[in-house]
């Protein structure tokens, strides 16, 4: 199925099967952690979070915060156009990845088709965290959410298919900061443990 979140008026909203689930309007951003909070073990990147602009551009906003770790500010909708993105969502990683490579190289699309992922799956997944956060580079991630297995704030009744961007990661205790421009229930940027991360994103992939 194609990650899809269609949007209300003045609101975001989630479609799984037929249901609608009113989310967040936009609202300001907290910025990450800075250095000078810094915990023993975390690595993260400084980035320019954005909520989506409407309920489908969760890959062109997810794209745009992991370019601008990179110092490059894109609009989203410049990037949507680019992307391909239409009210059904963003169909494929690859979209991404080319998208990121366009402007600063270096992107691979990496897939996870096995659910749950293999060991080595795992194994490259975090790999590919722990070289991309420390190279300065944030990684897209197209993720599977059904409900029991979701991110804080996600609606639990319903299976969501997004977007969101890994943006540092702590090797204490194997946990992952996410920037989620969904904002659900206003969680905008959050810790998860890595083992949960590398279950949402079966069957699909990550750009890194």
């Amino acid at each position: 199925m194609r990650p899809r979140i269609l949007a209300a008026p003045l609101a975001l909203a989630v479609v799984a099967a037929t249901a609608t689930f009113a989310v967040a309007p936009l609202a300001v951003a907290e910025p990450p952690p800075s250095p000078a909070a810094h915990v023993a073990g975390e690595h993260v990147l400084q980035i320019d979070y954005q909520v989506q602009e409407t309920g489908y551009w969760c890959g062109p906003a997810a794209t745009r915060i992991a370019l601008s770790a990179r110092g490059v500010y894109r609009g989203q909708g410049d990037l949507a156009a680019e992307l391909g993105t239409t009210e059904n969502g963003t169909d494929h990683i690859s979209q991404v990845t080319n998208v990121l490579g366009s402007y600063v190289g270096y992107y691979e699309t990496k897939e996870m088709p096995n659910d749950p992922p293999t060991q080595a799956q795992k194994d490259l997944l975090w790999n590919d965290i722990v070289l991309d956060v420390n190279n300065g580079y944030a990684i897209v991630a197209n993720i599977v959410a059904p409900p029991g297995n979701q991110p804080p704030g996600y609606p639990p009744d319903q299976t969501i298919y997004h977007y969101f961007t890994v943006i540092g990661y702590n090797d204490a205790n194997m946990t992952v900061l996410i920037a989620d421009p969904a904002s659900f229930s206003g969680n905008q940027i959050y810790w998860l443990t890595f083992d949960q991360l590398s279950t949402l994103i079966p069957p699909k992939g990550y750009s890194a």
